[in-house]
């Protein structure tokens, strides 16, 4: 059965249901490093538990990405994964009322809301590459990217005008279960509208087909990339490097209330004029990567390189620089990169890729925020160092990795 949708609306479609789901966790995630420290959290805490959600978010997707290749049942791991995101955002309200365990319960939700995105990034890219195919893989994976930051935008912004106007955090995190409703009920549409993207997809029926092995080896070399291309799994190592290196917001926002550089309801307009950054940055690479290739994200561990040395500094206006190349470096990774993932795997094992892809990373991820964390209460020069030193490194392996990647 044709689909009722264009690809273009396809896209869209998913753009826009990003786009209110964006509102959920990055309006919650604009406010973690304040919001935990409210609960007591040190900045080693807020680093730790930042970094380590991160992490599930990206290592965990070895584990659901081969599992939606095997089961087929993207759109049921969509669902579910924006699902736990949609329910796990509002009750952090419920945090400050539980008295000695709220900063257990608050980390806990925050974790949790990381692993609905575990979940469901390796179905939706898989499904979002169908339709991209048709019209572009730049400019596809760039338009949803771009409309993924605008609720990146719109969520941090939400929740500054609410603790502005009620002087509570906490009803700033209550009233993001409105577009994590939306958000829902948008999936099912798109869900009846198109349930198989495939049909978009030219190369869709010229990739191999997937061998579903069995037993408990074969899975767990499924989730460690076994049979994926080498060029595939070079190109996840050297990116490894920079989401490491890549210092998480929650510990930029406890730099700039620890400071005193900024109010805790001011770090959230902060956050949103980073999506938006990161939300321009999306188009603009996303039409470039479709004319100039992947060589494009050598440019990434040089803005990650120069982020720490501004980001932690004294002055407002040089903070404000590092968050603006922060923004960039995370808007070039998490678009064009899933772009060059489509070009190098075959239809069948993408969301595997996608886990794959996401998982190498999230290992560096949990031990950056955690050393970024401690190193910033000890010594800001040895952080900039620390970070520099392995960005020179992601810089040469990228270099050498892309060579080999698809060029338009």
């Amino acid at each position: 059965m044709p689909p009722r949708w264009t690809p273009w609306r396809v896209v869209v479609g998913f753009g826009v249901v990003s786009l209110a789901a964006d509102m959920v966790y990055e309006g919650a995630r604009s406010v973690y490093g304040p919001l935990l420290a409210a609960l007591g959290a040190s900045a080693t805490a807020v680093g730790l538990v930042s970094g380590a959600g991160e992490a599930m978010a990206l290592v965990l997707r070895l584990v659901f990405g081969p599992l939606a290749d095997r089961t087929g049942a993207y759109w049921s791991w969509t669902i579910l994964g924006y699902g736990l995101t949609a329910v796990s955002v509002p009750l952090l309200a419920l945090a400050p009322r539980l008295g000695a365990a709220g900063l257990a319960v608050a980390a806990t939700l925050i974790l949790l809301e990381r692993l609905g995105k575990a979940i469901r990034s390796p179905s939706k890219s898989a499904l979002l590459a169908h339709a991209a195919a048709a019209v572009g893989r730049g400019r596809g994976f760039g338009v949803h990217k771009a409309l993924d930051q605008l609720g990146a935008f719109a969520g941090p912004m939400t929740v500054a005008a609410v603790i502005a106007s009620s002087g509570s955090l906490w009803n700033g995190m209550a009233v993001l279960a409105l577009p994590g409703a939306l958000a829902m009920a948008l999936l099912v549409v798109i869900r009846g509208a198109v349930p198989d993207p495939a049909v978009l997809d030219p190369s869709a029926s010229s990739g191999t087909n997937q061998v579903v092995r069995q037993g408990f080896r074969a899975r767990l070399g499924d989730a460690l990339g076994a049979g994926l291309p080498r060029d595939f799994i070079a190109y996840a190592v050297a990116a490894s490097l920079t989401a490491g290196g890549l210092v998480t917001f929650g510990l930029i926002g406890y730099h700039l209330v620890a400071r005193e550089l900024l109010t805790t309801q001011a770090v959230p307009v902060v956050y949103a004029g980073a999506m938006l950054i990161e939300a321009v940055a999306a188009l603009g690479v996303g039409a470039a990567y479709d004319r100039l290739g992947a060589r494009l994200l050598v440019l990434v561990p040089v803005f990650v390189a120069a982020v720490p040395a501004l980001a932690f500094a004294g002055r407002l206006t040089f903070v404000m620089s590092g968050i603006a190349l922060w923004a960039l470096a995370a808007g070039v990774q998490d678009s064009t990169v899933k772009a060059v993932v489509a070009e190098l795997v075959d239809a069948p094992r993408r969301a595997t890729a996608y886990g794959v892809f996401a998982g190498i990373p999230g290992t560096f991820a949990i031990g950056g925020g955690l050393v970024a964390g401690w190193l910033y209460e000890r010594s800001l020069p040895a952080l900039v160092t620390v970070v520099a030193a392995t960005q020179l490194a992601a810089f040469v392996l990228l270099a050498r990795t892309l060579r080999h990647a698809p060029s338009q």
